[in-house]
C-alpha cells in the first residue's frame, strides 16, 4: 500500500503561486493514476486534478483549468501541483491520493494534507 505525505502549503497573497508536493512511499506509486483534492472550511472534499501513471495525460476540475498544473516524477515517487494566480477561494487543505483516472475517484486512505491559505 502506498503511503502519501503532502507538503508545500503556506500563507500566500492573492495572485501568488505555490507548488505542492506529495511524497509517496513504496514502488507501487508509478503504477497508479494520482490525483489532488481539496477541502475548504465547511465544505466537502472536492476533486482538483488527476494524472495517469505515466504522466502522459491529465485533467482538471473545470473551475481550475489554466491556473493549476498537475505533474509527477516517478523516479522520485513524487506528485506535484503547481498553483498560479491564486485566489482566496483556493484556501483549503489539499490532499493527494491514488485515483481511478477517468472518474477521479480516490482509492486509498487520506493523509494529513497541507494547508493553503490565500489572503486577499
Amino acid at each position: 500500500q502506498v503511503q502519501l505525505v503532502e507538503s508545500g502549503g503556506r500563507l500566500v497573497q492573492a495572485g501568488g503561486s505555490l507548488r505542492l508536493s506529495c511524497a509517496a512511499s513504496g514502488r507501487a506509486f508509478s503504477s497508479y493514476a494520482m490525483g489532488w483534492f481539496r477541502q475548504a472550511p465547511g465544505k466537502e472534499r472536492e476533486f482538483v486534478a488527476a494524472i495517469t501513471w505515466s504522466g502522459g495525460s491529465t485533467y482538471y476540475a473545470d473551475s481550475l483549468k489554466g491556473r493549476f498544473t498537475i505533474s509527477r516524477d516517478n523516479a522520485k515517487n513524487t506528485l506535484y501541483l503547481q498553483m498560479n494566480s491564486l485566489k482566496p477561494e483556493d484556501t483549503a487543505v489539499y490532499y493527494c491520493n491514488a485515483v481511478t483516472y477517468y472518474s477521479g475517484s480516490p482509492l486509498g486512505s487520506w493523509g494529513q494534507g497541507t494547508q493553503v491559505t490565500v489572503s486577499s
